[in-house]
């Protein structure tokens, strides 16, 4: 991973166009070829990105100071740097992932076992599908050939939704997918996460933990 911290100014130049004027930022560019903008704010959330495939190239002689990073798509995020101030890069290896806890994963396995649970006629695609930006819980089909992503969770809240609202982003783009629609699960859901899954038009499920080890009756309540 390299960081860089400068003063620059970004342009985004696309399916719409943005500006970021001029002020010190930190430049995030990945191994898989991610490129992110960030504030000393918005927590984890970057001003900025180019999410991978992408290719960045850093300008020479009178350009030395332009990153130009462009995507599968012939998107452009041009980085135009007034003075950078730090530029580092450490190799990180490979990360292990998220360890869920025992309830969490368990809901997972009872819930990819079983996952016609969720309505009828869905099947199972594959638990812990891969996505550049960390594994999906569930990917799945509903009766009508659809793609469900499930993201689960033991208590679910605003975060939770904000991880799954990331992997639909990423996944609607891979047109074998696409349209791909969000369920976000949790034995638990704080009002405020489900307003905003309903704003973002992700079906939200709470889950009897019980009822899906066959302990209860085993239906879902779908809100």
């Amino acid at each position: 991973m390299r960081l860089v911290i400068a003063r620059c100014s970004v342009d985004y130049a696309g399916r719409l166009t943005a500006h970021l004027p001029s002020a010190p930022r930190l430049i995030l560019v990945k191994a898989d070829g991610s490129v992110s903008i960030h504030a000393d704010d918005r927590a984890y959330k970057p001003l900025n990105w180019m999410s991978p495939p992408c290719t960045l190239k850093e300008g020479e002689g009178d350009s030395s100071g332009v990153w130009t990073v462009v995507n599968k798509a012939g998107e452009k995020l041009i980085i135009t740097m007034e003075e950078i101030l730090h530029d580092s890069s450490h190799e990180l290896g490979v990360d292990p992932g998220l360890v869920k806890d025992g309830v969490e994963a368990h809901l997972q396995e009872l819930l990819a076992d079983r996952i016609e649970t969720l309505g009828d006629g869905y099947t199972l695609i594959r638990r812990e599908y891969p996505t550049a930006i960390g594994p999906v819980d569930i990917l799945c089909r509903d009766g009508e050939g659809g793609t469900v992503a499930v993201e689960i969770k033991r208590r679910g809240e605003i975060d939770g939704v904000e991880q799954l609202t990331r992997y639909l982003d990423l996944l609607n783009r891979d047109p074998h997918l696409a349209p791909v629609r969000g369920v976000f699960a949790a034995q638990e859901i704080k009002p405020q996460a489900r307003v905003l899954a309903t704003d973002r038009g992700i079906d939200c499920v709470v889950l009897d933990y019980d009822a899906l080890r066959g302990i209860e009756d085993d239906k879902l309540r779908l809100f």
